[in-house]
């Protein structure tokens, strides 16, 4: 039996539905998602601003992503530890704070990949 592409559709189309409900609910609710927001939108308007080039743009958006991606995951841990664990317990600490360290490092390098495409640009003007 075949089959239904309609219901098929409409479930392909509800899960990107909740998805971007996930991604809304991630800006409204955490601080830190909506600064790595305002930095996205700061270097997506310095890189428009310095015209920079296709590859710089693969980096930015990369980057971008994968902030985005490592907030995401963090966020999830630490509402799953809570839910868990409403009281503390140290290995639910750790376990927030390992989630916590991957999108520092995420966020770190991004500011390293920044300043790889937007200093030299921004000196060449002082």
């Amino acid at each position: 039996m075949p089959p239904n592409n309609k219901k098929l559709t409409l479930g392909r189309i509800r899960s990107f539905k909740y998805a971007f409900k996930g991604l809304l609910h991630l800006i409204r609710a955490e601080p830190n998602a909506r600064i790595h927001a305002i930095a996205a939108i700061a270097v997506i308007i310095g890189g428009y601003y310095f015209d920079i080039d296709k590859s710089e743009w693969l980096a930015v958006i990369l980057c971008i992503g994968i902030v985005f991606t490592t907030e995401i995951i963090n966020t999830t841990i630490e509402n799953i530890c809570d839910y868990i664990s409403p009281t503390y317990h140290h290995k639910i600490k750790v376990i927030k704070d390992l989630a916590a360290a991957a999108v520092l490092i995420s966020a770190f390098m991004s500011v390293i990949v920044a300043s790889c495409i937007f200093l030299p640009r921004l000196l060449a003007i002082l």
